[in-house]
């Protein structure tokens, strides 16, 4: 079995990224490719995990793969350090996810919390469709067809995670030493683990239109960080002012780092004494709202300047897409050689298996 370091992440390719993927995940790939502690780095786009709760709308997902890919490029995924490619194009994945189905029970599908809450969201009560219902097992086919040691998502997915070290274990004990077993690499700053929407919400989503976007212009950047959510109550700047579940201060949190305050709000040495006078009053809303909008500008331009040159030459993104699949595909096809020959389903392959049959018939002339 590999001992090598290898990571393997990904997006559902439903819409453009947002700072919410940023900070969870984009970011932090970033830097783990930089870092070159790990051997290889897969990055896919989850085409096919996106059109089971959207098959009657293909050319959402088609449209929006590029989408990905560009936002991906623009924040620093290097093809040269990161194999980035496109799930639906990556035929093993789908057997290897057969296979899988006889692990696991439906009884345990249904226990999985992230699954039920993405039911909900859904809708899907009364009729939620296999494909998006199986989702773990495809997730652990996606992790364990790249041999990854180490899958970086946040806190919402450990079930997911856990779900397929299940599946690593049992093949693995039935079958023998076969599959590696993942980490789960979480996000290291806490307030990182689940950006809220600019409205407040629990989450960043498209529907809600409470996204701030890679892709968006200046201009759309402060017009919604100007109109996002603070704390009801603080009506007046001299009033008393909370920062818990004030989405302003949960984005300081996450992006503002202290040189930030000798830059654009030099009146105060540190985050802890912005948030103190908030919390006792004389600091208005206006104020925090253009400190955070300064921040978010700093870094988000320089990724959007770089989407704009990537954009430039669409068909050079493909061509890196189609090289990175062709790249994944044999690494797929070297795991699922391995797990066909543990299940002894590689009767073409296996010489002792017809040597045996052909003693085993000889005997019966």
């Amino acid at each position: 079995m590999s001992k090598e370091k290898i990571i393997l992440t990904g997006d559902r390719p439903t819409g453009r990224l947002h700072i919410g993927h940023y900070v969870g995940s984009l970011k932090r790939r970033v830097e783990l490719q930089d870092a070159g502690d790990y051997n290889k780095m897969f990055v896919f786009i989850a085409d096919a995990q996106a059109l089971t709760d959207n098959i009657d709308n293909p050319e959402k997902v088609r449209q929006n793969v590029i989408e990905v890919a560009l936002d991906y490029l623009a924040c620093g995924l290097d093809p040269t350090k990161a194999t980035i490619f496109i799930q639906s194009q990556i035929p093993e994945l789908c057997e290897l996810s057969f296979y899988f189905m006889d692990l696991v029970t439906v009884s345990r599908l249904q226990r999985n919390p992230t699954v039920k809450t993405e039911i909900q969201m859904r809708n899907f009560e009364t009729s939620i469709p296999v494909g998006f219902f199986t989702y773990p097992i495809s997730q652990a086919a996606d992790i364990t067809a790249f041999r990854a040691t180490t899958v970086p998502v946040g806190e919402d997915q450990e079930p997911m995670l856990e779900q397929a070290r299940e599946i690593v274990r049992r093949f693995n004990y039935i079958y023998g030493e076969t599959l590696v077993e993942p980490e789960i690499l979480l996000p290291d700053n806490a307030a990182c683990l689940r950006l809220p929407g600019t409205d407040g919400k629990a989450k960043m989503s498209k529907s809600l239109g409470n996204c701030i976007y890679l892709s968006e212009s200046a201009d759309e950047i402060q017009k919604k960080i100007m109109s996002m959510y603070t704390d009801p109550g603080h009506l007046r700047v001299q009033d008393p002012g909370k920062i818990e579940g004030n989405t302003v201060f949960t984005y300081l949190d996450a992006f503002c780092r202290p040189e930030h305050f000798e830059l654009y709000l030099p009146d105060y040495p540190n985050l802890a004494e912005l948030k103190a006078h908030y919390q006792r009053g004389g600091l208005g809303d206006v104020k925090v709202k253009r400190f955070l909008n300064a921040i978010m500008q700093e870094m988000l331009e320089p990724i959007r300047n770089r989407r704009k040159e990537f954009s430039k030459d669409i068909p050079a993104v493909y061509e890196m897409l189609k090289n990175g699949c062709d790249v994944a595909r044999a690494a797929a096809a070297d795991t699922l050689s391995d797990v066909k020959k543990a299940m002894k389903i590689n009767y073409f392959d296996d010489a002792e298996l017809i040597a045996e049959q052909v003693k085993r018939f000889a005997g019966q002339e």
